[in-house]
């Protein structure tokens, strides 16, 4: 497939700090987002952090494989290629895991975005959660453990770098339409900012009023 897409202006970038120092642990639903951009090789290079994925993340997308999902495929794909890495909640995190899957429905999260927090927390990383809930309760259960999403990492100016400006807002309209990536309402015009309105119009998981704007 052929993306016709209008050369991107850096003005909508993003710049949150990234270090070589500073690992980037991601939940299932970031994994799928990279996968889906056919660039996550690419993508994770350009970012330069030490990429991580859960055990328990990794079993949630093995899963997925008994729906015809190829996700952990490719998730071991990258692994064996040395772009990703696995690791499991250890001592210090244990107690941010248990604590984040026993109570309320509304005061929990499923099993891979509690590790992912657990574990970013214990290695004083970064975790990487598009979920709103999850987002919300690491914000204020965990206010010094940095959260983004995948949609910060695509807008980021080391993406722009890395794949530049076409391959960049390439990268976000598949994840947008093959994954239905979610987007902040705070990103949304930095979204359609590089991927340009008559792709905006046609990624079913924006907003409406911005798929109207765009139309």
């Amino acid at each position: 497939m052929v993306w016709k897409l209008k050369k991107a202006k850096r003005m909508n970038s993003s710049s949150f700090p990234l270090s070589p120092h500073i690992a980037l642990v991601a939940d299932a639903s970031v994994v799928i987002n990279l996968n889906a951009t056919g660039r996550a090789a690419d993508i994770i290079n350009a970012l330069g952090s030490p990429f991580f994925v859960t055990e328990n993340a990794s079993f949630e997308l093995a899963n997925g494989s008994t729906k015809g999902h190829r996700d952990h495929d490719r998730l071991l794909e990258l692994a064996d290629a040395g772009f990703i890495r696995t690791l499991s909640v250890q001592s210090t995190g244990a107690r941010i895991y248990e604590s984040l899957i026993d109570g309320s429905t509304a005061a929990t999260l499923d099993d891979g975005e509690a590790a992912t927090i657990a574990c970013a927390y214990e290695i004083s990383g970064i975790a990487l959660i598009d979920e709103r809930k999850a987002r919300a309760i690491c914000r204020s259960s965990f206010p010094k453990l940095p959260v983004l999403c995948t949609a910060e990492l695509l807008i980021h100016d080391l993406i722009a770098d890395g794949l530049r400006a076409d391959g960049q807002a390439d990268a976000l309209v598949k994840a947008l339409t093959a994954a239905r990536m979610r987007v902040p309402p705070e990103l949304v015009l930095s979204v359609t900012g590089l991927i340009g309105p008559e792709w905006a119009a046609k990624c079913p998981s924006l907003p409406k009023s911005a798929r109207q704007t765009a139309a």
